[in-house]
């Protein structure tokens, strides 16, 4: 059971640091190196490196033709973030693409 709650604090921790990543971009303006070195990117970038830690560790227990599959449910979390703090586009198709993942997910966890 730890390890899935490790897999779970894997895929958030992956997901702030998308977030964070998407803010370190700011307004689009200035240089990459600019924006590398913004603290929404540093701290995005530590994250990233915190859940592959994370990950790490689920593997121990948890299989990973089951694990990677798993992460694919912060696409569907990822999504709906980027509409709601970014603004972006979340038409029919996106919404259906969603859902079939996430059933896919659900599928894989229940195996």
């Amino acid at each position: 059971m730890i390890y899935w709650v490790v897999l779970a604090a894997a895929i958030c921790t992956s997901l702030v640091g998308q977030l964070l990543l998407k803010a370190g971009t700011g307004d689009g303006t200035g240089s990459f190196i600019t924006q590398l070195f913004r603290w929404q990117t540093v701290v995005g970038l530590g994250c990233y490196g915190g859940a592959a830690l994370l990950y790490i560790v689920a593997l121990r227990k948890i299989p990973m033709s089951v694990a990677l599959p798993c992460t694919a449910a912060s696409y569907v979390v990822i999504a709906l973030l980027g509409w709601w703090f970014f603004g972006e586009a979340l038409g029919a198709q996106k919404m259906v693409a969603i859902g079939c993942i996430g059933l896919g997910v659900i599928l894989l966890a229940a195996a």
